[in-house]
Formats: structure tokens, C-alpha cells, sequence
């Protein structure tokens, strides 16, 4: 096992997974979780469902976590088994913990699958493959393709490493705090020596269309716009749910443009 994933590891096993005092998993700290945003959250999260069958006997959980948001349960409501697979062993053991008997638990490695051909009718993969080196995410791919069985597809949602409609939204910030006067934070990336988090390294459009488009069909779509960054700076309370209705509807519109220009695509892949 490489350095990389020995530090992502033992940072679910240790950190990530582990539940604080307000009930949440430590991880849940990379999401908004106001109330202000919560409908929006949910729904994004719903969209999942937009790039899997919703019937099937196995549902691969590439990653899986523990499963920590109800949207996630939907995923393999269809399915007569979900079966995570995660490096982390505290991850399963949460993941048993919230949906029982409807899940079979494998600790293995999201890049090195370890189950035959075309073994699920199904597969979601959430947050997960950014947390290997840049040169293992074709293979992470291609082994979500392999394992699926003909006709099916997977649905897999990351970050991408520069989101231009994001960038600018921190941009304007920035200038905004520097014009009065207030501190302003430089945003780090995390990287596989860095002490706070663990390990991420995304990728954008290009990169999806340049490594995978001539292997298997992929299509991109729109998971959610909006960082959590760029939630939590601009979605205040009074009139926040309104915006994000109107943010939803505007991803809905054009699809095309959010997808490759927000922050979290859904990319599906078919066999």
C-alpha cells in the first residue's frame, strides 16, 4: 500500500469517521450543513439518482464511507444488496451500523477492485477517488467500468481541481474583505504530507474526456454547483432558501454549463 493511502487510512480510521459531540462525523465539517441550506443540499444529493437504473441485484459503493447522509441510502433502494467497499475499516463499521443486513462490507482498494467482471448492476462512487494519486484515477475508472455489468451504468461525484464559477465567487470575496480592511485567508490545498485533513488531488473536464472518453462512454453532468465555501460565504438566513431554489433551477436550465463550470460534476459512465 502506498504512502498516500496509508495517510488517508489512518486519517478515516482516526479523524474522519469518528462522531463529535453534535453527532456528525468530522468529515461532515467539508459540508453546509445549515438549515438555510438544506433543501438545496438535499436535492443535489438526490441527483444521484440521475445517472443509475434504479433497479438491480448488487450496488457497488466504491468508497462507500459510512453511508452518512439518508440521500446516500437511496442510491441501492432498488437493490436487493449494497456492497461497500472502503480502505478505511472504521467507515464500515459505521456504514453496518446505519443500513444493516441491506449492505455487505470489504475493505479493499478503490483502484484495484477485488471482484470479477461485470459483477454489479450498479455503482455510485461520492467524494472518494480524489483521495488517490492523480496517476491511479484512471484505473479507479476503469475498474468501476470493469466490475459493471453490461448495459448498466455508475454514477461518480468528486470536485473539480478549479471550478472558474467558484473562483471568481472567492475572488470577489477576497476584494471585498481586502477593500475593508479584514483579514483574508488563503485557501490550501491538502495534500499527502499536510497535517490538517488528508489527501485530495481533483481534475477537470479536460482531463475526463482526454483519459477516459476513448475507454468507456462518460457523460458529465451537474451534481451541484456551488462549493461549500461559496454556500457558507454568500447564503445567509433571510432570503437564502429562495437563492437556492433559484441556483437549483438555474443548474437544471443549463446543465451543460454548471456541470463543467461548478464545483461537484456527476460524471456517469456506461456499459
Amino acid at each position: 500500500m502506498t504512502n498516500t493511502k496509508q495517510k488517508v487510512r489512518k486519517f478515516y480510521d482516526e479523524v474522519g469517521w469518528k462522531q463529535e459531540d453534535d453527532g456528525n462525523y468530522q468529515n461532515a465539517r467539508y459540508e453546509d450543513l445549515r438549515p438555510v441550506s438544506s433543501e438545496y443540499i438535499r436535492k443535489t444529493r438526490l441527483r444521484v439518482l440521475n445517472g443509475l437504473l434504479p433497479n438491480g441485484r448488487f450496488l457497488l459503493d466504491a468508497g462507500s464511507g459510512p453511508v452518512q447522509y439518508e440521500e446516500y441510502k437511496t442510491y441501492s433502494a432498488g437493490y436487493q444488496k449494497r456492497v461497500c467497499l472502503d480502505i478505511s475499516i472504521q467507515a464500515l463499521r459505521e456504514a453496518r451500523n446505519r443500513i444493516g443486513q441491506h449492505g455487505w462490507f470489504v475493505v479493499g482498494d478503490l483502484a484495484h477492485l477485488p471482484f470479477k467482471d461485470g459483477a454489479f448492476d450498479g455503482a455510485v462512487s461520492m467524494h472518494a477517488i480524489h483521495h488517490l494519486a492523480l496517476t491511479e484515477h484512471p484505473n479507479a475508472y476503469a475498474e468501476i467500468y470493469r466490475t459493471l455489468a453490461p448495459k448498466r451504468t455508475a454514477a461518480i461525484v468528486n470536485g473539480w481541481s478549479d471550478s472558474p464559477l467558484n473562483r471568481g465567487a472567492e475572488n470577489l470575496l477576497r476584494w471585498f474583505r481586502k477593500l475593508r480592511g479584514l483579514p483574508v485567508k488563503e485557501k490550501k490545498k491538502l495534500g499527502v504530507d499536510s497535517a490538517e485533513g488528508t489527501f485530495v488531488e481533483k481534475i477537470n473536464p479536460a482531463w475526463i474526456r482526454r483519459e477516459l472518453g476513448s475507454k468507456m462512454t462518460v457523460e458529465i453532468k451537474v451534481w451541484r454547483g456551488l462549493s461549500t465555501n461559496t454556500l457558507r460565504s454568500y447564503v445567509r438566513p433571510f432570503g437564502g432558501r429562495v437563492l437556492l431554489r433559484l441556483v437549483f433551477w438555474l443548474e437544471n436550465a443549463f446543465p451543460k454549463f454548471f456541470a463543467e463550470n461548478g464545483q461537484y460534476p456527476l460524471i456517469v459512465i456506461k456499459k
